[in-house]
């Protein structure tokens, strides 16, 4: 991660990084029935305390649960390959197993919808929420996609990514702000890239990328407070 400032702008990006592939960061589920065991409240509540090996036992005193109860979703998660097996511990006369969470984060697939998934092709207003809220499911689609295809190859998963947050004081000042960075990207991609298709409609030579750029407003969340205070 590399900050850049100009001016009262900061710019944190990541140039052509390789994406987390380490099974104890963040996992993409893009099977409905790993997805249906993941939703499951309990058994959040259990991955979340999972992220450090634990028994059964552990996690029902944690949880102020039997253990009979807890166990039955433990099972049902590592059948879903969510916790995987991190040893035996003895405890008094007994062996526990011991598991642990298979990420420390995940996200599901928006091909987990099928057909009710969201495409940005169908939303009319492209300066929509709607429109803005299928093109991100596009890119978590292909991304998604993308890094699985390079996890069973055991290679790394290229990308850029560019993040910034500033304030428009004006419709005119953003509008000015969209036509200047239009006409930035234009030239951009046309100095440092190849094209995407040849003149008979084919694919071009070269690994295909897409660039989706946008921009909306946020609601800024407040800071976190202060213990004490």
């Amino acid at each position: 991660m590399v900050e850049k400032q100009i001016d009262k702008y900061i710019f944190p990006y990541n140039y052509y990084c390789h994406m987390v592939t380490h099974p104890h960061e963040l996992e993409c589920i893009a099977d409905r029935r790993r997805a249906a065991a993941l939703l499951h409240p309990l058994r959040l509540q259990i991955l979340n305390l999972a992220r450090r090996p634990s028994s059964a036992t552990e996690l029902g005193g944690r949880l102020g649960l039997p253990r009979q109860r807890v166990n039955y979703h433990v099972r049902a998660l590592a059948r879903a390959g969510l916790l995987h097996a991190a040893g035996q511990r003895r405890k008094r006369n007994m062996i526990e197993q011991q598991y642990v969470a298979s990420a420390r984060a995940y996200v599901l697939a928006p091909e987990i919808l099928g057909p009710l998934a969201a495409d940005w092709r169908e939303v009319q207003d492209t300066a929509s929420a709607a429109y803005l809220m299928a093109l991100a499911e596009q890119v978590r689609s292909d991304v998604g996609r993308a890094w699985r295809g390079a996890e069973a190859e055991k290679k790394p998963l290229a990308s850029l990514s560019l993040k910034s947050q500033f304030r428009f004081e004006s419709d005119k000042q953003r509008e000015s702000f969209a036509h200047a960075l239009r006409e930035a990207l234009v030239d951009v991609i046309a100095r440092h890239s190849s094209p995407n298709l040849r003149a008979d409609g084919s694919a071009a030579s070269g690994r295909p990328y897409r660039l989706v750029l946008t921009c909306y407003p946020y609601v800024a969340e407040p800071p976190p407070r202060e213990e004490g205070g």
